[in-house]
């Protein structure tokens, strides 16, 4: 694990291998620890960067005004690279699609499993199955709240737990708690949102954009793949991957992977 000086906060993040650069941006219910099984097959042909964004995991989050999409750019200037390709899965392919609208010459590509797009508003059909699946849960239990969560995206609406690799089960609830923990501190923090939002610009997202997602998560998920693989111009769709729902680096790292390799330049 390395540190470095971003926008006036120390990020912290992981690096292996050389060629051309890869920044992988985790889940909001995770941290850099879910790319543990790609960081060694990518760093065969790039120069793999895991980062934690501010606030998660072993980043910092001082109390000044910031941006993620912003922060993305500074470790790509921290590091001296001109651009880099962003693989980002959940809240991380949100983050992703900010910074290629916000700097689209410092994005080389787009890898995105199962993205989330700034601007979208979840479905009434997403509210009743969180009602259905969680129910009301106190968000200051923050256990209690990441096992909804894990219950919801890690396990999906149509498994039940005992469905899923009981270690998959604890690593992610793991890694939310920890999560939830930075989201009560970031909402004390002015973070600014791209404006105008994603969702009415993914045709600008000229670069080329892998749109990956599991056969098993939300269907909002998989409806905004759709969408964003419909609207940008150089976008590829792969089939959803089958028995797989929100975190698909880790259900299915071996297919994630074949797909990352035979894409990113």
């Amino acid at each position: 694990m390395t540190k470095i000086q971003v926008n006036g906060a120390l990020l912290a993040y992981d690096e292996a291998g050389s060629g051309s650069p890869v920044v992988l941006l985790h889940a909001g219910i995770a941290d850099r620890r879910m790319w543990r099984d790609q960081i060694a097959p990518l760093a065969t042909r790039h120069r793999v960067i895991a980062l934690d964004l501010r606030g998660y995991g072993e980043s910092e989050l001082p109390p000044s005004a910031f941006a993620h999409h912003d922060d993305v750019v500074g470790l790509l200037d921290a590091l001296g690279l001109a651009s880099a390709a962003l693989v980002g899965c959940s809240f991380g392919g949100a983050v992703a699609i900010d910074t290629a609208l916000a700097h689209p010459h410092r994005v080389s590509a787009l890898a995105l499993l199962g993205a989330a797009v700034s601007g979208h508003e979840w479905s009434e059909q997403t509210n009743e199955l969180w009602e259905h699946l969680v129910g009301d849960v106190d968000p200051e239990d923050l256990a209690a709240t990441a096992a909804g969560e894990v219950r919801f995206w890690v396990v999906g609406p149509d498994r039940e737990p005992a469905d899923v690799d009981p270690e998959l089960v604890a690593f992610a609830t793991a890694m939310d708690e920890r999560a939830l923990a930075a989201e009560l501190a970031l909402s004390a923090v002015d973070v600014a949102e791209l404006d105008p939002p994603a969702i009415g610009r993914l045709a600008e997202l000229t670069m080329p954009v892998l749109v990956a997602a599991g056969a098993l998560d939300v269907p909002d998920i998989r409806h905004l793949a759709d969408r964003i693989a419909a609207e940008a111009p150089h976008a590829i769709r792969p089939p959803d991957i089958p028995n797989a729902a929100h975190l698909l680096p880790l259900e299915h790292p071996t297919r994630v992977n074949q797909q990352l390799l035979t894409f990113l330049p």
